[in-house]
């Protein structure tokens, strides 16, 4: 028997048993493996290939995935991590830095950048986030060791990282790179040189294109790409190392070297690129993955290459069982095993039609990857590109050229400047048509539609596109189908831009569109008399909403804490509103908005007032408990001011609303800590849905409706995925203002319910 059949069972068990591992807990996918095991020993008799594979494989990943489950959920700093402690720890850093931009909120300056490194702890090699300033962390690469302070926040539930680290200084005692990190570090710093000849889009586009670089990249190129489904090409994937390694192999061939010569030339070709991207999972995925692209493209053994893509799943899940749950390894998977499964057929099936060769590949190569990734894309990102096969088709003559071109230029760079410039001065162009057809590609209307995220949606368009499939196979049905989308489209489609009644009547509360900001209006019993809290980072867009509502009178404005994103718009509020008092809390920080608020409100004759601990604040409809700060820092650190913001709990209409301001893991621990009664139908998200809320507190909430205050295109990532996936994990239905615009509570039969006004704020700072 051909070892090749064992191998496709015994992945999908590995897989499988790694897969729930992460999403469970250790003990689950330990039981997993058990339950394969058995399943092929007996079940599986039938088929020897795949019970024997499956009962040695599911044991086998059980026993060895299992214990790097458990040692990375009972590792120490997990504990830490919940109470947001300060913390030295020394780290070896496993990849490059990746930059995130941010504004800093807390001090009038434009804003900092942040990066993300992945580390390991030194002395047990779990895993480590590491999150700091760009300004002295940018260039370490890694093999890197280094001692870090900062803050702990928890990891990512189905992560085997213990903890993130967010770190406010420099790191010290760093140890030299290893000799290959520092030599393929001035390889990309040769290309991200010679690649400043272009205009600054394509000089961007062009090191991430080759190496993964998108440190020179606009938000806009990269929303662009998304929208247009061409964010594969801004990331190293085993595409890039099927076309290098083809590229080498094609230049062999012409020069007359054997099966053997042209062999050990592809692969020094992919081992080089492995040293100059960085030896990160994702490169190493994509090695992997670009080797078995290649065998099946290249070579055109397609019975060997599935078997090789197994082999290579098994392999890089024991060795890393993260990849188990990576977008990115599964996106890999699916689209080689659509390369070689799905491509080559529909490429034959074209030729056998009368399409030539090269246009029949040319259509098969991109329609195979992007139907075969659309489910797992769909339920990532939540929405579902139209334009995403006619995008990659165009730009698909390009990708090639310019990617072979870029690592000509970073090998020539350090050589001679002059010549990697005019290389890339030839490559320009493709570049700049790769920005062309992502610009006008996201520009078509309906280019992406939103769809259901997680499982649930990648297992809903799985079902679509099969239910498709075999409508279309039923010729007499086929009018009648493009009808009814032709009617869906002409008819039902104009009715999304039709702006909804607002206000709804009966609003309790309605969280502003502000943009990256804060801004909450809580209802009273008289029709134009509403509480405010907060006023975002603008005037125009507080003001906006507070005309849309019909308010007028605002009895009190209560500033959770005094960053600009939260005071920005007070001055407008007293100037264009009939204002009672101002309320903050017993922090003054930082200093200079301490002073313009009292500067502000004093100019209108308005009185600030202070919040305290355990006040009850009642309007005829309306009661407000002050639950918190339970201690106050008097530090000017964003996080230390963050965590001195006012907490309330509202008792509206439609049922208790905690208004958390900025609070993270220090006052949330305060809060848990004192037992303060959190429950609440629904949860002004802290700090925008950033990373920093503990599960401890978003279980003592237990929301049934969670509404983020975020701005679209912000640099921080807000909301994290990993909060919005814990607030969906508890039942609880979350909406953003950067996709929902206003949004209104209401009391409901069964509990709140909201109301969507829409027409989201398109950017924010």
């Amino acid at each position: 028997m051909s070892p090749r059949a064992y191998l496709v069972p015994a992945a999908v068990a590995v897989w499988a048993t790694a897969l729930v591992g992460l999403l469970c807990s250790w003990w689950a996918g330990a039981a997993v493996g058990l339950a394969t095991g058995a399943v092929g020993g007996v079940v599986l008799r039938r088929w020897r290939p795949s019970a024997v594979a499956v009962a040695v494989a599911g044991p086998v990943a059980a026993c060895w995935i299992g214990l790097q489950l458990y040692e990375s959920a009972h590792h120490p700093l997990r504990a830490e991590a919940e109470h947001g402690r300060l913390t030295t720890l020394h780290l070896e850093l496993s990849d490059r830095p990746h930059g995130l931009r941010a504004n800093g909120f807390g001090s009038r300056a434009s804003g900092v950048d942040l990066v993300l490194a992945q580390a390991t702890l030194d002395g047990d090699g779990n895993r480590v986030v590491v999150l700091a300033p760009a300004a002295s962390w940018r260039e370490l690469l890694p093999g890197q060791r280094v001692l870090a302070r900062g803050t702990l926040a928890p990891a990512k539930p189905g992560e085997l990282t213990v903890a993130v680290l967010r770190v406010r200084g420099p790191p010290r005692e760093v140890t030299p790179a290893p000799v290959w990190q520092r030599a393929a570090e001035s390889l990309r710093a040769g290309l991200r040189n010679a690649s400043g000849t272009l205009d600054p889009e394509p000089a961007g586009l062009l090191p991430a294109l080759v190496v993964g670089d998108t440190s020179g990249l606009s938000p806009r190129v990269v929303d662009e790409f998304r929208t247009a489904g061409l964010a594969h090409v801004l990331a190293v994937s085993g595409a890039n190392l099927a076309i290098l390694c083809g590229a080498v192999l094609l230049v062999l061939r012409l020069l007359r070297f054997g099966p053997r010569g042209r062999a050990a030339g592809a692969m020094a070709a992919l081992v080089g690129f492995v040293v100059l991207a960085g030896p990160e999972p994702s490169v190493l995925r994509a090695a992997v993955m670009g080797a078995v692209a290649l065998l099946a493209l290249v070579l055109g053994r397609e019975r060997s290459a599935l078997p090789a893509l197994a082999a290579g799943v098994v392999v890089l899940v024991l060795y890393d069982p993260q990849l188990a749950v990576d977008p990115g390894f599964g996106l890999s998977v699916v689209a080689t095993a659509a390369l070689v499964l799905l491509a080559p057929r529909w490429a034959a099936g074209m030729r056998d039609r009368g399409v030539p060769v090269g246009v029949a590949e040319a259509l098969a190569v991109p329609a195979a990857a992007h139907l075969a990734t659309a489910p797992l894309v769909a339920g990532i990102s939540g929405q579902v590109s139209l334009v995403a096969v006619l995008a990659n088709l165009l730009v698909a003559p390009v990708v090639a050229p310019a990617t072979v071109l870029g690592v000509l230029a970073a090998v020539l760079a350090p050589i001679h400047l002059g010549t990697a410039r005019l290389v890339i001065e030839v490559a320009g162009p493709a570049a700049e048509w790769l920005i062309t057809v992502g610009r006008h590609a996201a520009a078509v209307p309906g280019a992406a539609v939103s769809w259901p995220k997680g499982w649930s949606g990648g297992t809903l368009l799985v079902a679509v596109v099969l239910l498709a499939y075999g409508v279309f196979r039923l010729r007499r049905v086929r009018v009648l189908v493009a009808a009814v989308v032709v009617g869906v489209v002409v008819v039902l489609a104009p009715i999304k831009v039709i702006s909804p009644p607002w206000p709804v009547a009966g609003w309790a509360a309605v969280v502003c569109d502000v943009g990256q900001g804060d801004a909450v209006v809580l209802a009273t019993a008289e029709r134009d008399r509403a509480v405010l809290v907060d006023t975002g980072p603008d005037p125009v867009p507080v003001l906006a909403c507070l005309r849309r509502l019909g308010v007028q009178r605002v009895p009190l404005v209560v500033l959770s804490h005094l960053h600009a994103d939260h005071i920005g718009g007070l001055a407008a509020v007293l100037a264009e509103r009939s204002v009672g008092a101002v309320a903050v809390g017993p922090s003054r920080r930082p200093g200079w908005a301490w002073e313009e608020v009292r500067a502000q409100a004093r100019a209108v004759g308005v009185e600030v007032v202070e919040l305290g601990v355990g006040q009850r604040l009642s309007w005829p409809g309306l009661e407000l408990d002050v639950l918190g700060p339970r201690a106050v820092s008097r530090g000017d650190e964003n996080t230390a001011v963050n965590d001195a913001s006012v907490v309330l709990r509202a008792s509206t209409a439609a049922g208790r609303v905690l208004l958390t301001g900025d609070v993270e893991l220090a006052g949330q621990a305060g809060l848990l800590g004192d037992h303060v009664d959190l429950r609440a139908d629904v949860l002004k998200v802290p700090h925008h849905g950033s990373r920093s809320s503990s599960p401890a507190f978003l279980a003592a909430v237990r929301p049934r409706v969670a509404l983020v205050s975020v701005g679209a295109g912000n640099r921080y990532g807000h909301p994290s995925e990993v909060l919005v996936d814990a607030l969906a994990g508890q039942g609880a239905l979350v909406l953003r203002t950067d996709r929902d615009g206003d949004t209104a509570v209401l009391p409901g039969p069964d509990g709140p319910r909201v109301v969507r006004r829409g027409d989201p704020l398109k950017s924010s700072r």
